[in-house]
């Protein structure tokens, strides 16, 4: 008897009616009006209005019936609440489904409803009328009756205005800005509007006024700003208040450049309205503008792409700038990348790595390899690892990223440790691992548990990652370094200006960062830096690799200087574990095995 809904329509439908706060609430005369109204207009006893819990169906008012409710199993409500559409059904005894129903059994015979409507489409109930005997309706009061439907949808909107206004500044909220557009959207359709979002301060100023300023220091500034903004009003704009600081105008019939004129405008307005001077230079307004269509972009769109355009006007010198598509998606496609990275770690199959071999320019052997992870996301595809990697490193995952990857290197270096093979795998490690109490016994009981000697695993971490992280990080390093393995400087000559750190890190090796490696064979300069680097890290007692070797230019001004080891596409790309062993297997049977890569 119900119409198919989507799976989630029954839990929305509920929400929608508690959040009205209607149920089990005393009786209200301006809705008793409407029922006596309906039973007196179609000469019914029993006329009510019901709303359809989740098992019942409770009458907010009603005429000529007792109790307050009723079983919603075969409530003809209930199916007018699942439909959300009008029901007539003239002989109860003569319906083949609510002939049994809890009506039927208690001598009604006549019920004809109409449905009470959210403007979200969620059906509440009905405004029904119910009679003891068989009877039909004619068009015009069937009409009639939905007329006196939309009348209680009026009045429980009525009473749900209070929470559409903020008290705070007196302003509409976001509830109400829902609602506008979507009663604008029926008379301009098709239309393009702007809306205009305005944040006074970010968040960490917000809890920086918080605690310097005291916590009325916000509601000052959130109703000067609702006063200004208020003011500066111009025809055919709409003004709401959306959260704590923050305020959206919607504006129509204009232009991108008026808009972007009056956000500019608006912007000059916040700057002067501070309540207390003191903190003034807390208050940083900015404003972005998101162009949309009526009926065509939805409220939450509508909100999310301006607060978009608004976060990324923070970051220019204007304070003010329109949403950008581009960036949106970006945004959005690093959070799809972060939420689908915990399944990444938890489900085999997505995380792999790839192994970049390292070669000893002396004697042209492979001594190792770097193990560079790579994602492949079951919809997205490779996700490459300079999208990914940052993102990562700055959330909670970075620790369980880097756990991941070295468990899988420890059992990569057993494999290759049982078939003969002397080779030793690098990881990158991040400044938040050094953090950890047991990183180094983890580290090390993995290994043990493998039987792999400390010479099997290399530690790669950057100068940033490396210096000044504390106790816990300098005895994790010392732990380390005393087992055998080795701790390589990653990246080196991108981070700290002083090289004094170099006397206290307990590292033996140094990697010079592929952007000086880049330019040695075509720029003297590159050339005199990468020199001066490798010299000084060997006189210091450093190995020295160079990332990056792509020519073979690059590769015999790096020999020439003395490099201990490189690594580079011209040797070889990242290798899958299987692809780096028959690479290894031909390198080895070719005629020049012991010749100069």
């Amino acid at each position: 008897m119900s119409l198919q809904r989507p799976v989630d329509y029954e839990q929305n439908r509920l929400l929608a009616l508690r959040q009205l706060n209607l149920l089990d609430t005393p009786p209200s005369e301006s809705f008793d009006r409407i029922t006596r109204m309906a039973s007196q207009l179609f000469a019914v006893p029993i006329a009510a209005v019901s709303l359809t819990d989740s098992d019942r169906q409770w009458f907010k008012s009603r005429v000529g019936v007792e109790h307050w409710e009723i079983p919603r199993y075969k409530a003809c409500c209930g199916e007018v609440a699942d439909t959300s559409e009008l029901l007539l059904i003239p002989d109860l005894q003569a319906s083949p489904f609510y002939r049994d129903s809890f009506l039927a059994s208690s001598g009604i015979r006549f019920y004809a409803g109409a449905p009470l409507l959210t403007r979200d489409g969620y059906g509440l109930g009905a405004m029904c009328i119910l009679d003891t005997v068989p009877r039909e309706l004619s068009e015009q009061q069937l009409a009639m009756l939905q007329d006196l439907a939309a009348m209680v949808m009026s009045q429980i909107e009525l009473q749900y205005a209070y929470g559409r206004v903020d008290p705070l500044t007196g302003l509409p909220n976001r509830s109400q800005l829902g609602e506008d557009l979507q009663d604008l959207a029926r008379d301009r359709h098709g239309q393009t509007a702007f809306a205009v979002f305005t944040e006074l301060v970010d968040v960490a100023g917000m809890l920086s006024l918080q605690r310097v300023m005291g916590p009325t220091y916000l509601d000052e500034l959130s109703r000067a700003a609702s006063q200004g903004l208020t003011a500066s009003m111009t025809p055919g704009s709409y003004l709401y208040h959306v959260g704590q600081c923050q305020y959206v105008h919607l504006l129509t019939d204009t232009s991108e450049p008026e808009a972007m004129l009056q956000a500019t405008w608006l912007r000059e307005v916040m700057l002067s309205l501070t309540p207390r001077e003191a903190a003034a230079v807390m208050v940083r307004p900015a404003i972005g503008i998101a162009p949309f269509t009526f009926g065509n972009d939805s409220a939450a769109d509508v909100l999310r792409m301006a607060h978009s355009a608004c976060h990324d006007a923070r970051s220019t010198d204007l304070g003010a700038g329109v949403y950008s598509r581009e960036q949106d998606i970006r945004m959005q496609r690093q959070f799809r990348l972060l939420a689908d990275f915990h399944a990444a770690l938890e489900q085999p199959g997505q995380l792999h790595l790839h192994y970049q071999p390292r070669i000893n320019l002396a004697n042209g052997r492979c001594i190792g390899a770097e193990a560079l992870i790579r994602w492949n996301h079951p919809e997205l595809g490779a996700i490459p690892p300079a999208e990914f990697i940052p993102v990562v490193e700055q959330t909670r995952f970075a620790r369980p990223l880097t756990r991941w990857v070295l468990q899988t290197a420890i059992r990569q270096a057993s494999d290759w440790n049982t078939q003969g093979l002397d080779l030793r795998i690098s990881v990158n490690v991040s400044g938040a691992n050094l953090q950890e109490d047991d990183f180094a016994s983890r580290l090390l009981e993995g290994m043990d548990e493998a039987m792999l000697p400390g010479s099997a695993i290399e530690l790669e971490l950057t100068e940033s990652a490396l210096v000044g992280k504390g106790a816990t990080a300098a005895r994790q390093l010392a732990a380390i370094s005393a087992a055998g393995v080795e701790i390589a400087i990653d990246d080196f000559g991108t981070g700290y200006s002083s090289l004094a750190y170099l006397q206290s890190i307990p590292a033996q090796v140094v990697k010079i960062d592929r952007s000086f490696v880049a330019r040695i064979d075509h720029e003297w300069r590159s050339m005199r830096l990468v020199k001066s680097m490798i010299n000084m890290a060997q006189e210091l007692g450093y190995r020295v690799v160079a990332e990056g070797v792509e020519t073979v230019e690059s590769l015999e001004t790096l020999r020439n200087l003395g490099c201990n080891e490189v690594q580079g596409y011209l040797l070889s790309r990242p290798l899958s574990a299987r692809a780096f062993e028959n690479w290894l297997d031909a390198r080895n049977q070719s005629d020049d095995t012991d010749a100069q890569p």
